[in-house]
C-alpha cells in the first residue's frame, strides 16, 4: 500500500472514530511504527490530525465542520464518480447554481468547458470554471468564509434572489431520514436555502459517508431534492430507507 492510500485510510478512520493508535495501524497496514509516525507527522503538518502519545486524534471536535484540507483527502474516487454522474444529468445551455466544498470542486472540474452559465457559491469552484471561456461564470458577492472560501451573507443572498436558475447542485454535510439535509455552518445553510428557492430543480451530490449523519444547521427536508447522487458504498439499509421516504437516489 502506497503512503497516499495509507494516509487516506488513516483520515477515514479518524473521521469515523475520532482517534487511532499506532499499534492498531501497524497491524492493519503491516508496516513499521516508524513508517506510521512519518505518516502521522506529515498529516499533522497539513493540519489534518493531532498527534498524541501512541497515536493521533482529529484536530477538531466531532461537533464541528472538518477542515477543507481533510475533506479534500477523503473519498476522492467516490467524489470523482459522483461528479461525472452529476455532469451527465446537466444539459448545455442551462443556468446552474453550484456549491463548493470538496465535492463541489470535483463537479466544477467535471463541467468546466461546457456551454453553461454557472453561479459558483465558492471561490475554488469559480476559479476552476473560469479557466474556460466556454463556461460563463457568475459569483454572488458578499463575504467570503475563511478556509472554505464560500460566499455568505445578505449580499450573496440578494444576488441569488435576483435570478432564476434551471438547476441547483447542492452539496451537504449530512443526509438523514429524520433531519433531512443539513450543513455544519449556519451561514452556508442560509445561502443553500436561498439557492434552493430560486432553482427549478435540485440535485444533491454527497458521498455515502454523509448518510445517516446530522449536522448543525438544517437546509431542507429530503423532499427538496429531485435527485440524490452518491457512490456505491451506500449500504443497503440506507438505500431502503431513502426509497421508503420517496427519495430518488442515483448510485454513481
Amino acid at each position: 500500500m502506497q503512503a497516499e492510500e495509507r494516509q487516506q485510510t488513516i483520515l477515514k478512520l479518524l473521521a469515523a472514530r475520532g482517534q487511532v493508535t499506532i499499534s492498531e495501524l501497524s497491524a492493519r497496514f503491516s508496516v513499521s511504527d516508524m513508517t506510521l509516525r512519518r505518516d502521522l507527522a506529515q498529516l499533522e503538518g497539513e493540519g489534518l490530525l493531532r498527534r498524541i502519545h501512541g497515536g493521533a486524534t482529529r484536530p477538531h471536535s466531532g461537533s464541528f465542520e472538518p477542515p477543507f484540507a481533510m475533506r479534500s483527502r477523503l473519498n476522492t474516487d467516490a467524489k470523482r464518480a459522483i461528479a461525472a454522474t452529476v455532469a451527465s444529468q446537466l444539459s448545455d445551455g442551462q443556468t446552474l447554481v453550484l456549491d463548493g466544498g470538496s465535492t463541489g470542486t470535483a463537479i466544477a472540474e467535471a463541467i468546466v468547458g461546457r456551454n453553461m452559465t454557472v453561479c459558483a457559491l465558492n471561490m475554488r469552484a469559480a476559479e476552476i470554471l473560469a479557466s474556460s471561456p466556454a463556461t460563463q461564470v457568475m459569483v454572488p458577492g458578499g463575504l467570503v468564509r475563511h478556509g472554505e472560501l464560500s460566499f455568505v451573507g445578505p449580499a450573496a443572498e440578494r444576488t441569488l434572489r435576483d435570478h432564476r436558475f434551471d438547476t441547483y447542485v447542492m452539496t451537504v454535510s449530512a443526509v438523514d431520514a429524520r433531519s433531512g439535509l443539513t450543513e455544519w455552518n449556519v451561514e452556508d445553510a442560509a445561502i443553500k436555502r436561498t439557492a434552493l428557492s430560486v432553482s427549478a430543480r435540485c440535485i444533491v451530490a454527497c458521498d455515502s459517508s454523509k448518510f445517516g449523519q446530522t449536522a448543525f444547521a438544517r437546509i431542507a427536508g429530503l423532499d427538496a431534492a429531485d435527485l440524490i447522487v452518491t457512490d456505491v458504498d451506500l449500504d443497503a439499509g440506507q438505500r431502503q430507507e431513502m426509497a421508503v421516504l420517496g427519495a430518488t437516489v442515483h448510485i454513481a
